[in-house]
């Protein structure tokens, strides 16, 4: 029993205790996965994107290599989770423009979309075109995303029937005989006809707040954990309603 005691004893630092013993570290708590961490979503080819022009395109100025500016306007969704929300942004350029010709021809020009912008700021590259358009205007838009002015045929028809009828009547009231009014008519078919050939076909335009189906060419692939957003996005309609009127120009 003495040599526990004096065990004991020895065991014990020598003077009184003021200070508390050290505190015990507390062990780290477990890393919490992020959400989503190295998933990956994918969002077919063939997908169609509702957006919005956020510029307006004209034949009359653009070339190739200008950017194009769209915005969503409907959600993408992949098993009832919203990958793509409303707002984001695609970015893009027109891969060529061409201006009508002045007998024959229509403006035209196609465009590519290569960087989608979610509202987190998440960027990603794709591959996309248009495949259907509303301008409110005649432009139609082929399978390749080609878009093309609208036909003024009649228009062009209607400058020369009038000018030729405006000639007959000059030259009868001038000469007060057929053969004036002839005479007049044939002036007037001349100068319509040089009005047409001097004026160019239908200009291709795409007003800013034009909707269109963008169909994605290739697969996109989106990083999960980057998709983590509450805010979804809030879509801000563009209310711009051009005057579609095509001017003609020398």
């Amino acid at each position: 029993m003495l040599a526990i005691v004096a065990s004991c004893a020895a065991q014990q630092p020598d003077g009184p205790q003021s200070a508390a013993p050290p505190a015990v570290a507390p062990a780290p708590p477990p890393a919490t996965p992020q959400a989503g961490s190295g998933e990956t979503i994918m969002v077919p080819s063939g997908t169609r994107v509702g957006v919005v022009l956020q510029n307006g395109i004209s034949t009359r100025s653009a070339k190739a290599g200008d950017s194009v500016y769209l915005q969503t306007s409907f959600p993408i969704t992949s098993n009832n989770r919203i990958v793509i929300p409303v707002g984001s942004y695609l970015r893009g350029e027109l891969l060529e423009a061409k201006r009508p010709g002045r007998i024959k021809g229509r403006g035209e020009f196609r465009m590519r979309l290569d960087t989608l912008i979610l509202p987190n700021g998440y960027t990603v590259d794709l591959r996309a075109a248009p495949r259907s358009a509303d301008s409110g205007g005649k432009e139609t838009m082929d399978s390749e995303g080609k878009v093309t002015g609208g036909g003024n045929k009649g228009q062009k028809v209607g400058t020369v029937v009038s000018t030729t009828a405006t000639g007959a009547g000059i030259g009868a009231i001038a000469t007060r005989t057929p053969k004036g009014a002839g005479i007049g008519a044939g002036i007037g078919a001349a100068a319509g006809l040089a009005a047409v050939l001097l004026t160019r076909g239908p200009e291709a335009e795409l007003p800013r707040g034009s909707t269109m189906d963008v169909v994605l060419e290739r697969d996109l692939s989106l990083d999960a954990s980057q998709i983590q957003f509450n805010n979804l996005g809030q879509f801000q309609p563009v209310i711009q309603y051009p005057v579609r009127q095509q001017r003609p120009e020398p």
